[in-house]
């Protein structure tokens, strides 16, 4: 009987004792304002699918869409001036 690895490794790799590390959940949190912006801009998208988007729902698509790359450029210098332990660059 062949173990097939990669199915074992996928089911093995969600077991209860594994759980994310402290570091892990650090850059979770510091990316948590760029992910619920990213929410808030498919909750604009998913509004307009479904009928002809009226001004509002473009005032929101892009106040929506300006949050989100603002976000992502405050990320983008926060991680800038993090340094990383062990001197690694």
């Amino acid at each position: 009987m062949e173990h097939i690895v990669t199915v074992q490794d996928a089911v093995t790799a969600f077991a209860d004792w594994i759980e994310p590390t402290d570091a892990e959940l650090d850059a979770i949190e510091q990316e948590m304002p760029a992910i619920l912006a990213d929410v808030d801009l498919l909750d604009a998208q998913i509004i307009t699918l479904d009928r002809t988007p009226t001004e509002l729902d473009a005032r929101r698509l892009r106040r929506a869409l300006a949050r989100v790359l603002a976000e992502r450029a405050a990320l983008a210098n926060r991680t800038v001036t993090v340094s990383v332990p062990g001197g690694a660059a």
